[in-house]
């Protein structure tokens, strides 16, 4: 028995779902930008696949980070889903392995990717029926393809161990919260977690984060990675595998052993955006380029991880229930959106400033810190219910369209730091090409505002976005002079209902405002595209009206005629005048996008440069490229 149990065979829907990943085709879509992925704590895969095609593709985000998906205990609270019984089943809480593989398959049609949070450093205490119907026994030992020899002796970690340089080994080799400690240096156990990895990479999972990272080896891990890059070295997408681990800086570890498996979380910016934005311990806005480090010399008071390294986030399902900025508890405990704005303006910094990668959280809202998920869906006939169980915190507005901002500011270094009167308004900028200022007092900040931006009419994104026409905005905007000086005034946090924040770049400048360069109107024309019944052609490219590479908000052309698959398409789309654009022709039939050459990377791309202002231009393409 002990010969059969180290084959460490899979089961039959496990079998069904790689199977299902190896032969599905993926729809053609260019993927959104890595810079910002968003958690969604719990949220099932029917609701994730519904939210990426409806919002987070449209809206620039680059990954969705889902909860465990392996076969877990079953239990009343949020915690259950860190308690695996087994490997070799995807029937999770969130759904099954044909859902998983639908949510995937769809968040990449939609430009997103998908992150998996992977426990493999304990198992489920007690005993039962886990998610997959499979059952254990922590007592014995006893787990689906693992048994006794699988584990560490037991012992516990105890709270003074996080507060000893001494205790490294007690804090990798005992049980966290008393669940059963594996043995993650052992080559069986390493060959359980391979499989599971590397099953995940075949549906099409893009990446990892690791659970309790700090509680196992470096080496244990580098191993597993090792193995797993061995038969999948990069992800179904081409691109390398994602991964970013859970260390929390205690314990005696020493983060930099891990820098060569992937991104740590840092931990030192949630505690430090706590305390600058609450004020305590005698921290303002103007102490962050001290404890940070500045661009270019990252680092800072509190020792934080040079940015290659970093992943960000003002909080997740853990630390928002005692350690962090939150919107999601009303425990009694300190809520950051209760008569304040400064959760907002945190998630605002995160994303506008050039540290790390960020990732927003986005849970649902509790009065239990141990409480389970709301039983009711995110949604009401398929309406979005924000904040009413779940928070919705990627979909608030004032956040979500600085995603874009953040992708559209890489490279661009953070500079110019200017502080306020109180030391809790801020300003900087990200080259000449983006401007902030946050306001965290409880007084107005009126100052006109050296941007550093060409002469013009910008949407103060925090409010509004450009119009569909390009002309206006739908918020408020800001009118920058010849010499890029601007006129301010930033809301007080002081309980309104505004967002005390300012930000502008120049891909949301409006059409001939305010000393812009206008636009002129660029026919473009293609034929020979063999389409299908039900497809039409967009033109998809790096400007708002041609979608900013998003198929479904491209620019749509009119067929000419009744030529068939083969017809001529044609349309007139108003672009900036005298800018170089970069496009694409795309077949799109609501669902699936079919680029030129199947490449919706940067490979291929049709580059003009348009006409003066008030003029027009005739683009020609002749036929579609295959």
């Amino acid at each position: 028995m002990k010969n059969d149990r180290r084959q460490g065979l899979l089961t039959t829907p496990l079998l069904a779902a790689i199977a299902a990943g190896l032969t599905a085709t993926a729809a053609q879509a260019a993927l959104n930008p890595r810079d910002t992925s968003v958690q969604m704590f719990q949220w099932s895969w029917n609701d994730i696949a519904t939210e990426c095609t409806q919002w987070l593709g449209p809206q620039g985000y680059g990954g969705v980070q889902i909860s465990p998906p392996g076969a877990s205990k079953v239990a009343n609270g949020w915690w259950g889903v860190y308690q695996p019984v087994n490997y070799a089943s995807l029937s999770s809480r969130m759904g099954n392995a044909s859902q998983l593989q639908t949510m995937i398959d769809t968040c990449h049609a939609a430009g997103v990717r998908v992150y998996a949070d992977i426990v493999v450093n304990q198992m489920a205490d007690g005993s039962g029926t886990a998610t997959d119907g499979s059952t254990w026994n922590a007592d014995t030992l006893s787990y689906p393809f693992f048994s006794a020899f699988d584990f560490h002796s037991r012992c516990d970690i105890q709270p003074s161990d996080y507060n000893q340089a001494n205790t490294r080994d007690r804090v990798m080799n005992c049980r966290m919260g008393g669940l059963p400690d594996l043995a993650t240096e052992n080559s069986y156990v390493q060959g359980q977690i391979v499989n599971y990895l590397r099953t995940l990479l075949n549906m099409g999972v893009d990446g990892f984060r690791i659970d309790a990272a700090k509680h196992m080896p470096a080496s244990a891990l580098q191993s597993i990675m090792n193995a797993v890059k061995s038969t999948n070295p990069l992800t179904k997408a081409g691109e390398p595998i994602w991964v970013t681990q859970e260390i929390i800086p205690d314990g005696g570890v020493t983060r930099s052993d891990y820098f060569s498996i992937g991104t740590v979380n840092e931990f030192q910016f949630t505690y430090a955006m706590r305390d600058v934005f609450r004020g305590t311990n005698g921290l303002t806005l103007s102490s962050i380029p001290s404890i940070m480090g500045t661009w270019g010399n990252w680092g800072g008071s509190w020792g934080f991880m040079q940015p290659q390294f970093a992943t960000i986030f003002i909080n997740n399902w853990d630390t928002e229930r005692q350690d962090s900025l939150n919107t999601a508890n009303y425990t009694g405990a300190i809520n950051d959106t209760a008569g304040t704005k400064r959760y907002d303006l945190a998630n605002i910094f995160m994303l506008a400033q050039g540290y790390g990668e960020a990732q927003l959280h986005s849970g649902f809202r509790f009065t239990n810190k141990d409480a389970d998920r709301p039983t009711a869906s995110p949604y009401l006939n398929g309406v979005p219910q924000i904040n009413v169980a779940w928070d919705f915190v990627h979909r608030w507005a004032d956040i979500s369209n600085i995603v874009k901002f953040r992708s559209a500011m890489n490279g661009q270094p953070q500079q110019n730091w200017i502080v306020g009167n109180n030391g809790n308004q801020v300003t900087f900028n990200r080259g000449t090409t983006g401007f902030v200022a946050l306001n965290n007092s409880a007084s107005a900040w009126t100052q006109t505002f050296n941007t550093r931006l060409p002469a013009g009419t910008y949407c103060n994104i925090v409010q509004g976005t450009l119009a569909a026409d390009g002309q206006s905005c739908t918020g408020g905007t800001v009118t920058v002079d010849a010499s890029g000086n601007a006129p301010i005034t930033v809301a007080a946090n002081n309980g309104g209902s505004t967002v005390p924040a300012v930000v502008i770049y120049t891909g949301q400048k409006v059409a001939g405002g305010g000393g812009g360069d206008g636009t002129c109107a660029v026919t473009f024309k293609i034929a020979n595209a063999n389409t299908s019944w039900g497809e039409n052609l967009y033109v998809v490219g790096n400007q708002t009206a041609l979608g900013n590479w998003t198929p479904a908000k491209g620019f749509a052309l009119t067929i000419q005629g009744t030529g068939g698959a083969n017809a001529t398409w044609k349309g007139t789309v108003a672009l900036p005048a005298k800018t170089a654009i970069q496009y694409k022709y795309v077949k799109w039939n609501g669902t699936t996008a079919v680029w030129e050459s199947n490449q919706p990377t940067p490979s291929g791309n049709r580059e003009i440069t348009t006409c003066a202002k008030g003029t027009t231009k005739a683009q020609n393409d002749g036929n579609f490229k295959f």
